[in-house]
């Protein structure tokens, strides 16, 4: 195992060296630490070893990981400082020429697709309801007909703060904003037909997945509220969002802790060019959760489920922003690009109505 940890070292360091960019560096990362990587494999194989033979070759395997970790953090800051650099060097500044035109201030995608997405449902009947980005157990989870064994407690998922409430349990960054639905139904009385968009936050960081994202959620809550009603408000409004008539839409059966019966629903897409288009094609996109309110739900905010009923959905802000707009990597959205908002951005006058236009 010692000549394998060696060789295996020797091997990644030459490959960290010869690392020209950030790119080349990050491959090599996954190549050595990554789920399938040179060093997890070796660290798997320590298990299949004789007992006697583990406890060394465990060690030789950690301080292998360690000091690949540690040649990868100083090939990145050089990387990085070498990219920093170039830029210096080419991005300077003529300070004979004459100014430039000041720009105008732009509206942010999801700042835009809010108001969007608020004008539909506004149209429908529906209110926004707000509520805290710091939650307790009750709100975010228990409330919701989500057991303390369910994986979205998990630590990996949640980001839980060390404030604590009167009973010992940890405070956390919500991760969905359903809590506001509980809230809603808690201070007031049925009927209820709200909308709640939200930062939402989960322990995601990659193209797709960012730790702080936006979700918005909607509920509606009658006395003669089925499916068809859920099913008929969000053919209506994903056809309103994109602004055509000719999505073809499916449901699929799903589980939520919070809804019962539980659906997903499909959008219609295609592949042009590289780029995902909502809207005909062979394939589809998973574009939200929904479903009617579970019995549970309704009644651990006091409401009889054999009077009352409704539905409930949710949907990622961000990624339908992606979807209409055409932008490739969620992480763009909370850099601050100001060229990248100058060309994604919207003009403060471009104000979305259903008659008027949503998108410019």
């Amino acid at each position: 195992m010692q000549s394998e940890v060696q060789a295996l070292e020797a091997e990644l360091l030459a490959l960290i060296e010869k690392a020209a960019d950030l790119g080349e560096l990050e491959a090599v990362r996954v190549r050595a630490l990554g789920r399938r990587g040179r060093v997890t494999e070796l660290a798997k194989g320590v298990g299949r070893l004789p007992p006697e033979a583990r406890p060394e070759a465990g060690r030789a395997v950690n301080a292998l990981k360690g000091r690949i970790e540690e040649a990868l953090l100083r090939r990145r800051a050089e990387l990085a400082a070498k990219e920093q650099e170039r830029r210096l060097a080419q991005e300077t500044i003529d300070i004979t020429l004459p100014p430039k035109e000041r720009p105008s201030g732009r509206i942010h995608p999801v700042s835009q697709v809010i108001e969007e997405i608020t004008a539909i449902f506004a149209d429908m009947g529906f209110e926004v309801a707000e509520g805290p980005d710091v939650e307790d157990d009750e709100h975010n989870f228990a409330a919701l007909n989500i057991p303390p064994e369910h994986p979205s407690r998990q630590m990996q998922e949640t980001f839980f703060l060390c404030a604590e409430d009167e009973a010992g349990t940890p405070y956390l960054l919500r991760t969905h904003t359903s809590p506001v639905q509980i809230r809603t139904m808690e201070a007031g009385r049925p009927p209820f037909r709200i909308i709640a968009p939200g930062r939402v936050y989960r322990r995601d960081y990659d193209m797709t997945h960012t730790p702080m994202f936006h979700q918005i959620e909607g509920l509606l809550v009658d006395r003669r509220t089925h499916m068809g009603h859920l099913k008929g408000c969000l053919v209506d409004f994903i056809r309103a969002f994109f602004e055509r008539d000719d999505i073809p839409v499916r449901f699929r059966p799903s589980y939520f802790p919070f809804t019962e019966p539980s659906a997903e629903m499909d959008v219609g897409c295609e592949r042009r060019q590289g780029q995902l288009v909502v809207g005909g094609g062979k394939d589809w996109l998973e574009i939200l959760g929904c479903g009617m309110v579970h019995p549970k739900v309704l009644a651990g905010v006091g409401l009889d489920p054999e009077v009352w009923q409704g539905f409930a959905f949710g949907l990622g802000i961000d990624r339908l922003a992606m979807l209409k707009y055409g932008i490739a990597d969620l992480r763009t959205f909370f850099e601050g690009d100001l060229r990248w908002l100058t060309h994604y951005g919207f003009s403060p006058l471009d104000v979305p109505t259903l008659f008027g236009g949503l998108s410019r």
